[in-house]
């Protein structure tokens, strides 16, 4: 069978000088000295010094708390990271746990890189659904945080165009979205900043729940084995003439800066962002700034879900003592410790309870309420890369006028092509 892996591969070299941290170099063979286990670990996080303080705390604390193992890490750039984890399962050499990001997670299982996780399900059931990474129904990862995405705006603004402020339980329909947007376009550059320069991933995780808010999506859920009709059929060609329509009638600006600077000078009256922007908006706008949730296009309101997750490579040696180590490392002060320094949703009520921002009554509850009422998680198929890709383009195709029908057809091949050339990835 043909197996298409995220990532290129890196030589032993080059993923020697990437690598920072303690330990020696990834090895699922993991050392045993004076009677202690030693399991490595590896992240993506060498370029966030404050989420890999928090990874160095739990190591520690964890490595103090008891005598069997010792955890022992090595944090890369997170632009190598998908890259040297390829290297590192050819070769052979990857350690015994590791973090991926949500939508790789099933990809990386199908190819062998990852065991199922085995932690106990009142561990997994008290986790945000999106923070739980799964392949073909079975737990492959967990997560200490999601990101969530919503409309942000300014009550003054809507107040003066007489536009209602909506609610999770009564979001904007589809009609009243796009009135708003054109009445907004009158005193604005654009209506809504949608961050449109960026590239990658921003792409599927930010615009496929508009296609999915619509009733279309990146492919059959109920087969995994097929996008036709779904990312071709009616309702996806009416999100792309809506999509299109959007920058066609400047409601919105196909080069938006990636830094999402717009909504922050005043230029667009609203913004598409995650809860990541919030502390530069609450900056700039104070009291006035307000963080709405997604709009209802016609199937309810959606928004994407899954970040970074920890996992246990099917290569370790010692996958109880991972377990323990993941087990021990979901604390909830840890959870929030996590959120308090990122800014990200916690994974658990319980952890939310320990932070300013996410408890009940803080600033940015919202954003956790979101996640759980309104995230899809991108499709969990090991297809996904592929899918990422195809919508990518035809997203940016459409904006620029490419016919949405034809381009969507385009970008269905180009999905099956890849799910039948890989014998539909074991659906």
């Amino acid at each position: 069978m043909k197996r298409t892996l995220l990532g290129g591969i890196l030589s032993a070299v080059t993923m020697t000088s990437l690598i920072t941290g303690c330990g020696s170099s990834g090895d699922a063979a993991d050392d045993t000295s004076g009677g202690v286990k030693t399991l490595k670990l590896w992240t993506h996080s060498a370029g966030n010094p404050d989420e890999l303080a928090i990874v160095q705390r739990i190591i520690d604390d964890f490595n103090s708390s008891q005598r069997e193992y010792k955890v022992t890490y090595e944090a890369f750039p997170q632009g190598a990271y998908n890259d040297a984890v390829t290297g590192a399962a050819v070769s052979g050499k990857l350690p015994c746990i590791l973090d991926a990001d949500g939508p790789t997670v099933p990809n990386w299982a199908w190819a062998k890189y990852l065991a199922p996780l085995g932690l106990p399900t009142a561990t997994t059931d008290k986790l945000l659904p999106s923070t739980v990474g799964k392949f073909k129904d079975t737990i492959y990862s967990v997560g200490h945080f999601d990101a969530a995405v919503g409309i942000y705006g300014r009550r003054s603004v809507l107040d003066k165009n007489d536009i209602r402020i909506p609610t999770t339980d009564r979001p904007w329909t589809l009609k009243e979205f796009d009135a708003a947007l054109v009445k907004l376009k009158a005193d604005y550059d654009y209506a809504l900043d949608l961050g449109t320069g960026g590239g990658g991933e921003w792409w599927p995780y930010a615009f496929s729940p508009l296609l999915q808010s619509f009733g279309g999506d990146l492919i059959d859920r109920s087969s995994m084995t097929t996008a036709e009709g779904k990312l071709n059929g009616p309702e996806a060609v009416k999100w792309g003439e809506w999509w299109h329509s959007l920058f066609e009638r400047k409601l919105a600006n196909p080069h938006e800066a990636a830094d999402r600077i717009a909504f922050l000078k005043g230029k667009a009256a609203l913004a598409w962002n995650g809860n990541w922007g919030a502390a530069d908006a609450q900056k700039a706008f104070g009291d006035d700034l307000l963080f709405l949730p997604p709009p209802d296009l016609g199937a309810g309101p959606k928004i994407g879900g899954a970040s970074w997750q920890w996992a246990i490579t099917d290569s370790c040696k010692d996958q109880d003592g991972a377990r323990k180590y993941l087990e021990f490392s979901l604390n909830a002060k840890y959870i929030a410790q996590f959120s308090n320094k990122i800014g990200l949703i916690p994974a658990t009520e319980e952890a939310a309870a320990l932070t300013d921002k996410y408890r009940t009554g803080g600033d940015l509850r919202v954003f956790g309420d979101f996640s759980r009422q309104f995230a899809l998680v991108r499709p969990p198929t090991p297809a996904y890369p592929a899918i990422s890709s195809a919508f990518e383009k035809a997203a940016q195709n459409i904006m620029n006028g490419a016919p949405v029908k034809t381009t969507l057809d385009a970008a269905v091949d180009q999905i099956n092509a890849d799910i039948g050339s890989n014998d539909n990835y074991g659906f």
